[in-house]
């Protein structure tokens, strides 16, 4: 079927949602979402009803869904106009098993591609647009072959323990013999990553488990496995690969903030703060993280890579 073809998928647990709702698919990297744009804050879709919707085999199937509201109808979003009032789109983000999540870097991209197939907005290859999310504003910049977006600051989430040990936690695994140290960072959103020693550590990964974190963040936490490469940093840039237990989905083919996290903990551990460009191979492809200084003296990390729409339909009720 062709993908401009429209097709309805049938969800039996969604009757409160308007009949025909149109919807998109998109991913990044293989991170997945269905997007819905909502300028008039008109469908309210509930926690079951983004699971059902989200679900691979009675629904569209998804790592989450994205509402693309104006910052207005919401109260995180005009928090964040206070600051910025050109972030008129609100990133209205949900993991697959409803939860909301307060960042998806993968999603991000997508959001951005979306509003641009959506006329939503105009966004001419260099240009930049500000999105507003639970995290904050994020500044997107349109590239030839897909989207940079500027994360925003990283913090240690337990700093003493992390610059003091370079470890502040210890997390069990499904496939892992032993509990590994770890280091918990925030991109806005929590993660836990953990450094493995070799490629068969990292395939026999068992992530369809949720892995156990002690201590765990607050909020709890995307847990990242990291294998470094072998020289670490070639030509000043550093590599590495990557799985990511997701916060509320599960294994996921990619993870941008946790990609962010994964390159900021090897810079820490290989004590290389000094490289300031990173590539991370993740099942869905590669992933570019750079690290720049912010205007307010904390480092910035910003986010590369490509987003794709791949199908559209609409959402029935019946």
């Amino acid at each position: 079927m062709s993908a401009s073809e429209p097709t309805t998928t049938k969800a039996p647990t969604l009757e409160s949602l308007v009949g025909n709702l149109p919807y998109a698919k998109g991913h990044g990297t293989g991170n997945d979402f269905v997007l819905v744009a909502d300028p008039t804050d008109q469908h309210h879709i509930d926690k079951h009803q983004v699971a059902a919707l989200c679900d691979r085999h009675r629904g569209i199937g998804a790592d989450g869904l994205i509402r693309a509201v104006p910052s207005k109808f919401l109260a995180e979003g005009r928090e964040v106009l206070e600051s910025s009032p050109d972030a008129y789109w609100f990133m209205d983000y949900r993991n697959s098993d409803g939860s909301i999540s307060e960042m998806c870097g993968n999603g991000v991209r997508v959001f951005v591609h979306f509003l641009l197939a959506e006329k939503l907005v105009e966004l001419p290859v260099g240009s930049q647009l500000s999105i507003g999310t639970r995290a904050g504003v994020k500044i997107v910049t349109r590239l030839n072959d897909g989207y940079a977006v500027d994360m925003g600051p990283w913090e240690f989430i337990f700093e003493q323990a992390a610059t003091e040990n370079g470890l502040d936690s210890r997390v069990s695994t499904a496939g892992l013999e032993k509990v590994r140290g770890a280091l918990s960072i925030s991109m806005g959103n929590p993660h836990t990553v953990v450094a493995l020693a070799n490629e068969t550590e990292l395939e026999n990964l068992e992530l369809f488990t949720i892995p156990e974190v002690l201590p765990l963040p607050p909020h709890g936490t995307n847990v990242e496995y990291v294998v470094a490469a072998d020289p670490v940093v070639v030509e000043g840039v550093g590599s590495l690969r990557m799985r990511v237990h997701e916060r509320g989905v599960g294994e996921t083919l990619a993870c941008g903030t946790g990609a962010c996290a994964a390159a900021m903990a090897t810079r820490h551990w290989a004590q290389a703060l000094d490289v300031l460009q990173w590539k991370v191979q993740v099942p869905g492809g590669e992933l570019g993280i750079e690290f720049t200084p912010g205007a307010t003296g904390r480092e910035h990390v910003v986010l590369s890579g490509p987003a794709v729409l791949v199908s559209r339909g609409a959402i029935s009720a019946s």
